[in-house]
């Protein structure tokens, strides 16, 4: 692959104000200038590029085999006077959610994140932060934030797309009939949001050890905006979390209409076999072939005899109609 096709963006910034593009080969210069940062962006960089990297910012070895690997899981560890960041990126394609990952390499004066797999790029979160040279001037801490505040925005749009699944879903969920689509539909969503669950919710212990352990990246003064970061990845958590309880309890109230409906089927079923049992046994009865059978030689004994099973059945009707059997 191309330097050019790997290299996404490499820009200086002094007080808080671009400088300039940045070569790959000048960045070991430029980050030895005071009150200057490398803001430099990824894209599924090869082997012997990254080595390159790791010779101008003097990363460690273990970080640099973990940025070469896509799968990591996301965690936050300290790597000498630098920090090596995972975080899963989760993109909403074709009615489905696709996952990547970037990892972060911050330093005092340079933030370096690589992209891998599903991502939006960055390009609009720096021209944004170039915005805010207030901010911006506290180093790459703020960068940072941007990025990850644009990251866990992602995974909100698509909560709210799996909102709008829901209800779709639920109003199927509330019928009397069996619909194997709907629970197949069901566990599909509940899988999918577990899945930004577990994309999601480490994102809440790495904001936390930005806040209280890494001043020397993220200062006092963006202390506050991590922590909003923070706020809306718990909210997420916590928002998929009742989503798939919902889920859940709309499947069981499913099952539930279901079984209720098969009862009164059988309960019907089971009225009417005990009138029907009525006509069987009397019918049955006078059905056995005996020479001497009591009433047959009475002149009403059939008209009786068919008066009686009509009673009865009438009579067994009436008490099950009333009792809801039938």
């Amino acid at each position: 692959m191309e330097t050019q096709a790997m290299v996404i963006n490499c820009v200086a910034y002094k007080a808080g104000k671009r400088l300039t593009d940045v070569t790959i080969d000048d960045i070991s210069e430029v980050v030895k200038e005071p009150d200057t940062f490398i803001w430099l962006g990824l894209w599924q960089p090869e082997d012997a590029f990254m080595r390159k990297i790791q010779e101008e910012f003097g990363l460690h070895d273990l970080a640099i085999e973990d940025a070469l690997c896509a799968h990591q899981r996301p965690k936050i560890e300290t790597y000498g006077d630098s920090l090596f960041i995972v975080v899963k990126t989760a993109q909403w394609m074709k009615e489905e959610v696709e996952y990547g990952e970037t990892h972060f390499f911050v330093g005092k004066n340079f933030l370096i994140s690589v992209r891998h797999g599903a991502s939006s790029s960055y390009a609009p979160i720096r021209a944004k932060a170039e915005e805010n040279p207030k901010q911006l001037c506290h180093g790459p801490g703020f960068a940072l934030y941007s990025v990850l505040d644009f990251i866990v925005d992602n995974y909100r749009h698509i909560v709210g797309k799996f909102e709008t699944m829901i209800e779709g879903i639920e109003s199927n969920m509330f019928r009397s009939e069996f619909d194997e689509t709907a629970i197949e539909n069901v566990y599909s969503l509940r899988r999918h949001l577990l899945g930004l669950r577990n994309a999601a919710l480490p994102m809440d212990e790495i904001c936390n050890q930005l806040i209280h352990l890494h001043e020397d990246v993220i200062p006092k003064e963006l202390r506050a905006y991590v922590r909003d970061v923070q706020d809306h990845t718990r909210q997420v958590a916590s928002t998929l979390d009742d989503m798939r309880e919902m889920l859940t309890n709309a499947m069981h109230v499913n099952l539930a209409l279901v079984t209720v409906k098969q009862n009164e089927v059988v309960k019907r079923l089971a009225g009417w076999g005990a009138i029907l049992a009525i006509p069987t046994v009397i019918f049955s009865l006078y059905g056995m072939n005996f020479a001497d059978m009591p009433e047959l030689k009475f002149p009403w004994a059939y008209h009786t005899t068919l008066g009686v099973t009509v009673a009865g059945c009438f009579f067994l009707y009436q008490k099950l109609k009333r009792s809801g059997w039938l």
